[in-house]
């Protein structure tokens, strides 16, 4: 069986960073690395026009179903075929998958990833990166006009459209569910890093693989 080790915050708040971080100090041969996003649904249905008017920071635009098999599966020690999703055009890349082999630790990251329930209690160590507004938004921009086809302008309008609102309404709550929580500037990333590599060690330590389940949440009122 697999430890997962679930990375949560805002788009920009250096999730994706500390995930890579962790996965590169413990080593590829130990440690997989699953993102969220790659499971937003296929809306190749709908135009391009279409897609770009859609909401893609609520939840109903993930594939929660194949991320919940995927993660029970990597878990159980099998492998999973993940979805390619092209950012750019808002749809998956029909026929293609990636083979995602089973490792003895599987670090997931995204921005999502504790709003849903089912998949929070699933995660035997979840960490939350906690950041600004501005900095979030900084982040945003420069990745998604160079790394993703977009204007600066169509940028700005879905951060003040969805991301802002939806971060608020879905994953500032979702930090409740955290293990650990990290605001930004508390700690460089060198020491966040360290602190979740002992956590990992820690809880691999002291469980056998027949107790490696993840204990249920507590779902609110």
């Amino acid at each position: 069986m697999s430890l997962l080790v679930g990375i949560c915050g805002g788009s920009g708040s250096g999730k994706t960073t500390l995930a890579e971080r962790v996965r590169a100090d413990l080593g590829p041969e130990r440690t997989a690395l699953l993102s969220f996003d790659t499971y937003y649904k296929d809306q190749s249905h709908l135009t391009y026009e279409e897609r770009c008017n859609l909401n893609f920071d609520h939840p109903d635009t993930l594939d929660f179903e194949l991320f919940l098999e995927h993660l029970d599966a990597l878990a159980a020690g099998h492998p999973v075929d993940l979805p390619v999703y092209d950012f750019s055009t808002h749809a998956r890349v029909a026929d293609r998958t990636v083979r995602l082999d089973p490792h003895p630790i599987v670090v997931v990251e995204g921005i999502l990833l504790f709003a849903f329930a089912e998949v929070a209690e699933r995660l035997h160590l979840r960490v939350y990166r906690e950041c600004p507004q501005h900095i979030r938004y900084a982040r945003r921009l420069q990745r998604d006009t160079t790394e993703r086809g977009r204007t600066a302008d169509s940028v700005e309008a879905q951060f003040t459209a969805t991301v802002a609102p939806m971060h608020d309404r879905y994953v500032v709550p979702s930090a409740a569910r955290a293990h650990l929580v990290y605001r930004h500037g508390e700690l460089e990333l060198d020491e966040i890093a360290r602190q979740v590599e002992r956590e990992i060690d820690e809880r691999l330590g002291s469980i056998s693989p027949i107790d490696l389940r993840p204990e249920p949440l507590v779902r609110p009122r």
